[in-house]
């Protein structure tokens, strides 16, 4: 397809986005074709392993393409976005669940879409240019795309701290908290591929030093606190204005909803439960939140001002993340 590069090089299945001028963002016919792709190559004896790359010196992938979640939505139709964020969780899935190594080559952004075909990834590979973020709270949603799982699993309390302020973190700190496994400068990117198309052996990955990491020595104990209100008011108390700045900024029932699901990931035992539970939350996003509101200010009008309005109360949040029936996403054609 058009956006994506899909094809075998050797034992190598690869699949490389190519649409550099939208930073590569995700659409649902590209998620479509992803999941395709990796049920093709499951039980292809001519492939060893996949390789997801891209395009551009700028992204990765830097979201999801959700203009038009937002214009089908503006417009009465809410199951535009439920079927992209559908189809969107089971391609994560099947990329964690691959039973083959996948390696993914991740410079430049990576935002939330991004973070669900390369964060998944068996071996992810950063480079000196790699951002790595999940900034969905200044739009009105939450860390989908398995980021919750992801971000529950960070030491300490950086799932808490990534998940409220959308914060962007490098290559060492994105190594630190459990985003990517391995440094190499970009400029050795080419030939490791070509490597790996010719012998399918995923041992001939091998790092540099990894740079240091920031967030492994930063006091982030204010962000254990049990509420939201409980976390900026030691924020504020202690004058961390740098961290207390976006939280002040990104819509408080997003906020709200994302501290939830952080804590409740961590106890699950399969990624599927945590995207199970943010898809009750993304949902509903377009009939009971921030989100078209988040969306308008920030990727339609650009004026950069949401008028946050949803109840970010405990029983919202939880009625939010509360399960939906018949329209539970199920996993069993998936596994």
């Amino acid at each position: 397809m058009e956006d994506l590069n899909i094809r075998k090089t050797g034992r190598a299945g690869r699949i490389t986005f190519t649409r550099e001028k939208t930073l590569n963002a995700l659409s649902r016919n590209m998620a479509q074709a992803i999941h395709a792709a990796l049920q093709g190559w499951r039980d292809d004896p001519d492939v060893a392993l996949v390789v997801i790359d891209a395009e551009g010196e700028r992204a990765f992938c830097a979201g999801g393409d959700i203009a038009a979640v937002w214009r089908a939505a503006i417009a009465g139709d809410h199951s535009v976005g439920r079927r992209f964020f559908a189809d969107e969780y089971r391609m994560n899935a099947a990329i964690a669940d691959f039973p083959k190594p996948i390696v993914a080559f991740m410079q430049g952004f990576v935002m939330g879409g991004g973070v669900g075909v390369g964060g998944h990834a068996s071996h992810r590979i950063v480079g000196d240019s790699t951002q790595i973020a999940m900034p969905e709270a200044g739009i009105g949603l939450i860390p989908d795309v398995g980021g919750s799982w992801l971000l529950s699993r960070a030491p300490g309390r950086i799932g808490e701290y990534l998940a409220l302020t959308g914060a962007r973190i490098g290559a060492g700190d994105a190594i630190h908290a459990g985003f990517a496994d391995t440094y190499l400068p970009e400029e050795e990117w080419p030939d490791l591929i070509a490597r790996l198309e010719k012998t399918g052996d995923v041992s001939l990955i091998e790092g540099e030093d990894v740079p240091s990491a920031s967030l492994q020595t930063r006091d982030l104990s204010a962000f254990g606190g049990a509420t939201l209100a409980e976390i900026m008011d030691t924020l504020e108390k202690t004058g961390e204005s740098d961290a207390l700045k976006p939280l002040k900024r990104n819509s408080p029932l997003s906020m709200a909803a994302s501290l939830a699901l952080v804590r409740a990931a961590r106890g699950d035992q399969r990624m599927q439960e945590s995207l199970s539970r943010e898809y009750r939350f993304t949902w509903r996003a377009t009939t009971e939140t921030d989100f078209l509101e988040g969306v308008r200010a920030q990727i339609i009008d650009k004026d950069r001002n949401p008028k946050w309005a949803a109840d970010a109360s405990e029983t919202h949040v939880q009625a939010l993340l509360a399960p939906l029936g018949e329209e539970e996403l199920r996993w069993e054609e998936y596994v």
